[in-house]
């Protein structure tokens, strides 16, 4: 199965081809676009940060505060900092959300200017001035720390061709010969790739705080409202498949079986050599065809099975009807709501359906079981494996059938085999 593209920079780092991929790249492009943005930053706050660090310094030699003119620069200059703060976060908020995609492909919305006032009053806002400060504290230092890292293994790489009788270089130590200097060069060569993996690793650091910090929140009112609807919606549905299958059961499926009835003693009273036996006997047919076609379509509403065994026994009669030998273990006590019922028995059917028509297998395994507030239906085979969503709508439609009522589905099918489908139901009412 082909590995999906890695959409962020930290899932591209957990893999084997970071170093040969584009992503080394994009780190280093968005690495050196923080530098000039920090850099202002940082030189804006050491303008507070500078005589602060006197007046605590001059606190701690001399046991008394610094002179009344310091005092005053400091009060001022904090208020007007904390004052400019949330104005000044939002025009570098939106610089950083953009630069954000050199790292990141997954979209974080851009936020629209929300008023003076609700600047000062939103959490989202001083969110923003926390990561202003991060942006202008912090992350220069690791710069920092990071480049004398890269200067001091170049020096190592470089370090032959440097040095002579006359100017020795220093490493940690002085070296004074091309031999001294050879080991320090291969130690620096193979340090490379790890340089890499740090100068990734530190721009996933920053790429992950400015995701928490520039991420406005959702409003959960709304959420809670959505779900809130599809839940009615799912209900609504089954409702009104509930209806239909009982039209069909109640209404079309016994005028059916009579016309099909009242057409076969018609058949029974026409001669054979009658000009009319022949469509007489078509028409027997087609209505018999479309009663095991109105059975499948009732059957697949919701299995008569289903409600007369309850999931336990229907899973069993799935199981014995199919092409390879099925085991099933239910511990499903208690009762389940109607929707997580058929959800669960379709899951199954189309499992076991795509075992026999795919997997190449000899044996398979369902099992039932309560966890919590969910039901876990896994169903898994000893067959050949690498079941693939894309490369069919079964699991996709299994997928969007689970997703309606809230459940998510797992896969784990590697090739060779074993697959393995793991369904898990919420059976909130």
């Amino acid at each position: 199965m082909t590995s999906p593209r890695p959409s962020h920079l930290a899932e591209a780092l957990r893999r084997r081809d970071w170093l040969v991929s584009a992503w080394p790249w994009r780190a280093l492009a968005y690495l050196v676009s923080t530098v000039p943005i920090a850099g202002v930053l940082a030189v804006g706050l050491l303008v507070i940060g500078a005589p602060l660090l006197a007046a605590v310094n001059a606190l701690r030699l001399h046991g008394r505060p610094p002179e009344i003119p310091l005092m005053l620069f400091l009060a001022v200059g904090s208020l007007t900092l904390l004052v400019l703060a949330p104005i000044v976060s939002f025009p570098v908020a939106a610089v950083e959300r953009w630069r954000l995609g050199l790292v990141d492909g997954r979209p974080l919305p851009a936020s629209p200017w929300p008023g003076l006032a609700a600047r000062y009053r939103t959490a989202a806002g001083w969110r923003e001035v926390a990561y202003l400060f991060w942006l202008g504290g912090v992350a220069p230092v690791a710069y920092w720390v990071y480049l004398l890292l890269v200067l001091l293994d170049l020096g190592m790489v470089t370090s032959p061709w440097l040095v002579s009788d006359a100017d020795p270089v220093v490493v940690w130590q002085p070296i004074e010969t091309t031999g001294e200097a050879v080991p320090y060069a291969v130690v620096g060569v193979l340090l490379l790739p790890v340089l890499g993996y740090v100068g990734g690793l530190l721009a996933a650091v920053q790429a992950a705080v400015a995701r928490w910090a520039l991420a406005w929140p959702v409003d959960a009112a709304a959420l809670r409202e959505v779900a809130r609807s599809r839940t009615r919606l799912v209900g609504a549905y089954e409702a009104e498949r509930r209806r239909i299958e009982r039209d069909l059961h109640d209404g079309a499926q016994p005028r059916l079986t009579s016309l099909t009835l009242q057409l076969g003693l018609a058949q029974l009273d026409v001669p054979q050599d009658s000009p009319a036996a022949r469509p007489l006997a078509v028409a027997h047919d087609q209505a018999r065809g479309l009663m095991v076609m109105l059975r499948q379509l009732v059957h697949g509403i919701r299995p008569q099975s289903l409600t007369d065994l309850g999931l336990a026994g229907a899973v069993r009669e799935l199981a014995d009807a199919a092409t390879v030998a099925v085991t099933v273990h239910a511990d499903v006590d208690g009762e389940l709501p109607e929707i997580v019922e058929t959800t669960a028995y379709f899951v199954v059917s189309e499992a076991l359906g795509n075992v026999a028509r795919h997997a190449g297998a000899t044996r398979a395994d369902v099992r039932l079981a309560r966890a919590g507030g969910d039901l876990v239906v896994e169903v898994s085979d000893d067959g050949r494996g690498g079941a693939d969503p894309a490369r069919g709508t079964g699991l996709t439609g299994l997928a969007d059938r689970v997703a309606a009522v809230d459940g998510r589905l797992l896969l784990s099918s590697p090739p060779g085999g074993p697959t393995l489908v793991r369904v898990e139901l919420p059976c909130r009412r």
